[in-house]
């Protein structure tokens, strides 16, 4: 066999794929994640995918992993102890921030901490122009006095950020060069090399987190590279990057910034593959797990992408209430909401779910591991919708008494209903929310989903899809055959990828195609350089070029996506193709008027690996499609229902039937309304067209 494995870390449950290369079969796994030492999960995971699918750790070639630590380092602020090499006079950068209200009348508002105090912030008198002439030279003596002063403090990174290093980073990296010779084990980020963006505040920010999630993120990789060597594993691993690509352990070790939404892009990158293949270019792809739900827009079958994403916001679904990371992402919408979810009644007096989880440990209620407060997860089992006996393919059983107990106490008796009713509360609530979070979303990015599909995945996700279809108005539900663990699957269809900016602004009168020309040249060797070492020639690799544009005088730009050419091609096409992106989004153009470059972007990438998404989910159904009836809750019939249950590996392709009806398989469980139509393909995946009504 030669296999490739997947394995992506959530807050909840750690989900396990395997695919042969040779036949196609796709064997997975969940197991619950491991909160004091997410290595774990990984190492003693792998060893029960590997029984259920008959292989070897010999047999793995490829290891893809995902995982969400970075980011819950910041959150939790578990990092490095990290000082700060700052341009004199401009250390209190980080407090002054962008100087904007995220709230225009709250009198109390607040703003995360910069994850550098104020006193392992030491100023260098060195100072760069914005044309990249020298101001000020460096001056190194100090820069070494500033140093022996940090490592004194007790810091084990340093993060140097110096005043338009984006236009000339000569002076950071000498003195990233001065650091490592006097202190080999410290580790330095510099901004220009993190992310050379022209914002100084967001770069320096963004240098920052890199530097402050450096040394745990290095350890990490350390003792999973170390579990899976004593395990046998000879093997490549890769990580999954926030932008939808692989990366080698040496670039995540170098910039683990770029990690902050390592495993939900793989979803969406998946997404957008099975869309190609089912001829839906344009969908919504709907992730919910056990502890935050996550929305993307796929558009023309790529996923919409952003340079800026914010971490451990003090108000949740507030922009501008977080720390604001410059890197690649795919464009989520995060809304807090997933399988622990903690259900309670809000100060106006009615039900809420979210955004804290009960997490891994306790979990819900149900869970039968200490939880006391009910979950979402503990209201889909009271309405029927999950299995007691049958949560995880049955190699976890679930507590109905307990989760009815929890309900009735927390949200039954202060409203006056009874644990059923206020159990459909909690899910109705999570399905506005997600829908609520939906409408926003695509409104401000210009996307009508009401012609498209969504695809819809996670643990938790195919439980609520086809109520938050039909409240969007959205005609047709795929759910893949694995949905449970898709993001641990997306791992595997996932190329090696880079991506880089520069800024430079130039108005686009005045740019000349040698110009143009050379700027990508140095972009594409610069990115080039992260994947070569897997073996990868420049030949192999395909590159994608960008370029933020706005009309001049406009205070923000907008990506504008290059085909192929070169400069002498594509420099009379630059102001209708800005035209054409502007009137995308907001119906209207200006082209009389004078536009401007500010950012140069490219991103390469090698080959699809594998067979991408031509997968079949390797398990064992019984005889008969219906494998059993139970009362399950809908709100046509106004309380629970009879209705079959449907055995997801004993259907074939071609089987249809019509709702309510549940489809269970291992990892997750499928609820079909009332009326929906539902169809197993060619490929396996499930399809359900919505019934909309009038």
């Amino acid at each position: 066999m030669t296999c490739r494995v997947g394995i992506d870390i959530g807050g909840t449950f750690t989900d396990f794929a395997l695919l042969d290369e040779a036949t196609g079969n796709l064997t997975v796994h969940k197991q619950l994640t491991t909160p004091d030492d997410p290595a774990r999960a990984v190492i003693d995971g792998v060893p029960a995918l590997l029984k259920k699918a008959g292989a070897k750790i010999g047999d793995v070639a490829t290891l893809v992993h995902g995982t969400t630590l970075v980011t819950n380092a910041i959150i939790e602020r578990h990092g490095a102890v990290t000082g700060m090499l700052v341009t004199k006079g401009f250390s209190d950068v980080l407090d002054i921030a962008l100087e904007r209200r995220y709230d225009m009348y709250d009198m109390r508002i607040s703003y995360p901490e910069p994850l550098v105090p104020r006193q392992f912030r030491v100023e260098v008198d060195e100072r760069m122009g914005a044309d990249g002439k020298v101001r000020a030279p460096l001056d190194e003596k100090e820069v070494r006095t500033a140093v022996d002063k940090l490592v004194a403090q007790g810091v084990e990174a340093i993060a140097v950020c110096y005043l338009n290093a984006q236009a000339n980073a000569a002076h950071e990296e000498a003195t990233g060069a001065l650091v490592r010779a006097a202190y080999p084990k410290l580790f330095v980020s510099t901004s220009a090399d993190v992310f050379p963006f022209i914002r100084e505040y967001e770069r320096w920010t963004t240098t920052t987190m890199n530097a402050f999630t450096q040394p745990m993120f290095d350890r990490y990789l350390q003792r999973l590279e170390d579990g899976l060597k004593a395990a046998g594993f000879t093997g490549a691993l890769f990580v999954m990057t926030s932008s939808g690509g692989t990366v080698t352990v040496e670039t995540a070790r170098r910039y683990p910034v770029r990690m902050l939404e390592s495993g939900p892009a793989a979803g969406v990158l998946l997404s957008a593959a099975l869309g190609q293949i089912m001829e839906r270019p344009d969908l919504l792809a709907f992730d919910m797990g056990g502890t935050t739900a996550k929305g993307a827009l796929i558009r023309g079958g790529v996923p919409l992408k952003r340079y800026e994403m914010e971490v451990a916001r003090v108000h949740e679904f507030k922009f501008g209430s977080g720390l604001p990371a410059k890197i690649p992402v795919i464009d989520l919408i995060e809304i807090g909401a997933g399988g622990g979810s903690l259900a309670h009644i809000d100060t106006r007096g009615v039900i809420a779910a979210g955004p804290r989880s009960a997490g891994a440990m306790p979990g819900p209620v149900c869970y039968g591991r200490g939880g006391e407060n009910p979950a979402l997860t503990d209201a889909n089992l009271l309405l029927g919708y999950l299995d007691a006996r049958f949560f995880l393919g049955g190699e976890m059983s679930l507590d109905t008494e307990g989760a009815a107990k929890a309900l009735e106490r927390v949200l039954g008796k202060p409203l006056g209903v009874d644990a059923a009713r206020a159990a459909w509360g909690v899910h109705e609530t999570v399905n506005e929310n997600v829908s609520r979070a939906f409408r926003n979303h695509a409104s401000e990015r210009g996307f009508d989903y009401r012609t498209c599909a969504m695809i819809a995945f996670g643990g938790s996700g195919p439980l609520h899809a086809t109520r938050v279809a039909r409240k969007l108005r959205v005609p047709r539900v795929v759910f893949p055959m694995g949905a449970g663990v898709m993001s641990a699957i997306g791992l595997l269809a996932s190329p090696l990828s880079f991506e880089t900016i520069r800024s430079h602004r130039v108005m686009l009168d005045d740019l000349k195609p040698a110009e143009f020309d050379a700027r990508f040249e140095e972009l594409a060797a610069q990115a080039a350089a992260h994947l070569t070492p897997t073996g990868l020639t420049r030949a192999d690799l395909t590159v994608r070029r960008t370029l933020d544009m706005r009309y001049r005088g406009q205070g923000y730009d907008m990506p504008v996506a290059l085909p192929d050419g070169d400069g002498k091609a594509l420099g009379p096409r630059l102001n209708e193709l800005f035209a054409a992106t502007y009137a995308t989004v907001f119906s209207k153009s200006f082209p009389a008027e004078a536009v401007e470059i500010v950012n140069w972007k490219l991103e390469v990438i090698g080959p699809l690996p594998g067979r991408g998404a031509d997968y079949r989910v390797v398990a064992s159904g019984g005889a008969a499609a219906i494998k059993d009836h139970r009362p399950v809750w809908f709100p046509e019939a106004d309380g629970h229902r009879d209705c079959p249950i449907y055995d997801r590996y004993a259907l074939r392709p071609g089987d249809t039937f019509t709702g309510p009806a549940v489809i269970e398989e291992n990892e997750s469980t499928v609820v079909i309304g009332i009326g929906d139509r539902a169809e197993i393909d060619a490929r396996g995946h499930l399809i359900v067209d919505v019934a909309l009504g009038a």
